[in-house]
């Protein structure tokens, strides 16, 4: 009786977990924050919607692990027919990263990977790489040298393989990627996610290994290494080791068509005025979650989802992994590696004061620490103007969702970070 009362506790337990995350709602203060201060974050977010700077979008913080802010702002359209709500569907772009980074480090905690290991070890198309050398910008040709070491998984979650976005790099490697029609992120109607990578594992690196820190597809590489280490393809292996864990029911890659009218739009500028690219006629350019289901799987940005899915899968990495990692595991992943990978480091374009751990943006207590964020605090965000932020030392998780391209304006988050940490008491 005592066993079958046992058996029946974990499973609701478990149960309740995968439904909210282990989340529950709280007022602020009761973790030691203020109501009134988290208010100014409203005051914040609607003057943007006003200056037509942003179309809206949703927020949330959980500390502790209770939900201290939680709110929606602003219209789908520009004639306010349809407010943002916490069930709207967001593409997560380079967000996707955190969760292939997470999938990796479970197969690393298994033994089945080991983060020095050479990549052609999984994937022997990235056998003898070469690293791209001279450039004639006339006809686009181009000579290569041989790698010096081959890339290895560590290199991959640093962004240290030399495998870049093409376009994002005007000029020479521009060219080249677009010589070997690789500037692809987000899906592809034809591709295998396996004839993808075996594809870009031709493309020359666009320096040695282990050389500088260079943001691109090296996640998009590890996707496809999660499917050949664990031989199942990448959207199954989320599913199963990552959503059905921590309750994440809405995040696909390829949406069910019930979900559709989910999805939330993408604005852009046009002549200085916010418009979705619906209305102007552009809705392709970010139909991509509504074109499954396809075999192509994007570990470096191919996912959608709900802001709640989001945090209940950072919140699992701020409460020490939970379902999904072992502490110690999780420790690797959140460490500084720029040692490991680069002895001469310069902190990466993205974030001037702090370092890199495995997939992550990491905050350190330097001297020329700008930001509020705790040491140790790591994050990333996403192209369609997504973020998350995880502060263990502050137990303390944020997640911003908007879809608007581009957005160059890093103060409507800047200055958002500032007022939640204005907030603690």
């Amino acid at each position: 009786m005592k066993i079958k009362l046992l058996f029946s506790l974990l499973f609701i337990s478990t149960l309740l977990y995968s439904q909210n995350g282990g989340l529950t709602t709280a007022s602020p203060e009761s973790v030691g924050m203020s109501s009134d201060k988290l208010a100014k974050i409203d005051s914040h977010i609607q003057q943007y919607i006003k200056d037509k700077k942003v179309p809206g979008g949703s927020f949330m913080i959980v500390k502790n692990g209770r939900t201290v802010y939680e709110k929606n702002f602003g219209f789908h359209t520009s004639k306010a027919e349809k407010a943002y709500q916490s069930s709207d569907i967001y593409r997560l772009a380079s967000m996707t990263k955190a969760v292939t980074c997470v999938a990796i480090m479970q197969l690393v905690e298994k033994g089945n990977i080991d983060l020095d290991d050479p990549v052609y070890k999984y994937i022997p198309s990235f056998k003898d790489q070469v690293v791209l050398d001279q450039f004639n910008a006339a006809d686009s040709s181009f000579t290569t040298v041989p790698v010096e070491k081959a890339v290895t998984i560590r290199n991959l979650l640093t962004h240290t393989s030399g495998i870049i976005y093409g376009s994002f790099n005007p000029g020479k490697l521009m060219a080249v990627y677009e010589k070997h029609q690789m500037n692809v992120g987000f899906s592809h109607p034809e591709w295998t996610t396996e004839e993808w990578i075996d594809k870009l594992a031709k493309v020359p690196l666009a320096h040695q290994p282990g050389k500088q820190f260079s943001y691109g597809l090296s996640m998009d590489v590890l996707g496809r290494v999660v499917e050949v280490v664990s031989g199942q393809s990448l959207d199954q292996y989320f599913q199963q080791n990552v959503f059905a864990r921590v309750g994440m029911q809405d995040t696909h890659f390829y949406l069910p068509q019930t979900k559709f009218d989910r999805l939330a739009p993408v604005y852009t500028k046009v002549q200085g005025e916010l418009r979705a690219l619906e209305e102007i006629g552009a809705a392709a350019r970010a139909s991509y979650p509504k074109e499954g289901p396809r075999n192509f799987f994007a570990g470096g940005a191919g996912l959608s989802g709900t802001i709640h899915d989001y945090i209940k899968f950072i919140n699992t990495l701020v409460q020490g992994g939970g379902p999904l990692l072992k502490p110690e595991t999780l420790a690797e992943m959140t460490r500084d590696q720029m040692p490991d990978v680069i002895t001469n480091y310069q902190p990466n374009p993205y974030q001037t004061d702090g370092s890199f751990a495995l997939g992550f943006t990491l905050y350190q207590d330097k001297p020329t620490k700008k930001s509020p964020k705790s040491p140790g605090t790591y994050e990333w965000g996403g192209y369609f103007n997504t973020k998350f932020f995880i502060d263990p030392a502050e137990q303390m998780v944020f997640v911003g969702m908007t879809q608007i391209v581009p957005f160059n304006d890093n103060a409507f988050w800047e200055d958002m970070y500032k007022l939640i940490y204005d907030a603690i008491d």
